[in-house]
């Protein structure tokens, strides 16, 4: 080989739920060691797929990316084929093809799609249960729309993250005299699209174990940045609204405080799903694209 590699990207969709997240870690299965194995296994090169954002334990992804180099000059179907062939049946490589070079799976982004999912009901079909968050009383989805739509724009949501491990090296290079103007300080992220609505249950005929007082509940929402957990605090904090022990008019303070403990609680993680990940123009005003 003349030492040339080529830059790719992977589109995949994967269930979660048997694996620890995306990233490496010792002893334990992960997406990002399962498919790094499937394309050593391919091509005998050792390479270790960079992902747009690094799904937690139980997150789902319909259209996760990943990137890498290889040498091996082998044609874009013929990965996809083999890759799939190779991987456990809850991965799939929906695409596969060349990147451009110095393409990187989550630098590059501008912005990603999430979804998140309640069944809200006595009894969850079980082919849905992998894939949802259950509750069983009731939730009052005006209050929760009002509270999305406060958070849609530009906010720091610092009191909706887990942990920010950059934050300090940020705010020590706000102090450096030639830094460049960054702003509000502190976690900044645009949320473009964010809204509740209801969708139809899938269904298989005949449906005799779904009550007609069942829901499917979907959060969508669109942004160019996300922090720790945040799709899933912010969840958590809808949900404290939709049961009333919050109000829609408690999100701004509890944005204006900062402080992860005025939020509501973390979602679930089976309910959050990757939808999709944006690459080209930057149609959304703020700081780069995150990862939850």
């Amino acid at each position: 080989m003349d030492g040339h590699k080529t830059a790719w990207k992977l589109t995949l969709a994967y269930d979660g739920t048997d694996f620890h997240g995306w990233q490496i870690q010792p002893g334990k299965p992960t997406i990002q060691r399962t498919l790094a194995e499937a394309i050593a296994n391919i091509t005998s090169e050792r390479v270790l797929p960079q992902g747009s954002g690094r799904t937690d334990a139980g997150v789902h992804a319909e259209g996760q990316v990943a990137s890498f180099e290889l040498a091996a000059p082998i044609p874009p179907d013929n990965l996809q084929r083999a890759l799939n062939r190779i991987l456990p049946s809850s991965i799939r490589v929906a695409t596969a093809e060349h990147a451009p070079p110095g393409f990187h799976a989550r630098h590059s982004a501008v912005a990603k799609t999430y979804r998140y999912r309640i069944f809200q009901g006595p009894v969850c079909p079980p082919f849905l249960s992998r894939y949802v968050s259950r509750r069983e009383l009731p939730l009052e989805l005006e209050a929760m729309q009002a509270a999305a739509r406060q958070v849609t724009g530009e906010h720091d949501f610092t009191s909706f993250a887990a942990s920010d491990p950059d934050r300090n090296a940020r705010i020590q290079s706000m102090h450096q005299p030639d830094a460049a103007p960054t702003g509000k300080l502190g976690n900044i992220r645009c949320i473009e699209l964010s809204e509740w609505a209801t969708a139809e249950l899938p269904s298989f005929e005949p449906l005799h174990c779904i009550p007609e007082e069942s829901f499917l509940w979907v959060y969508t929402v669109r942004g160019n940045g996300f922090l720790h957990h945040m799709v899933r605090n912010l969840v958590g904090t809808f949900l404290e609204i939709g049961a009333g022990r919050l109000s829609p008019g408690d999100i701004p303070a509890i944005l204006n405080a900062r402080d992860r403990g005025m939020a509501g609680p973390t979602a679930p993680a089976c309910g959050l799903c990757l939808v999709n990940v944006q690459y080209g123009t930057r149609d959304c005003a703020g700081c780069p694209a995150g990862e939850v």
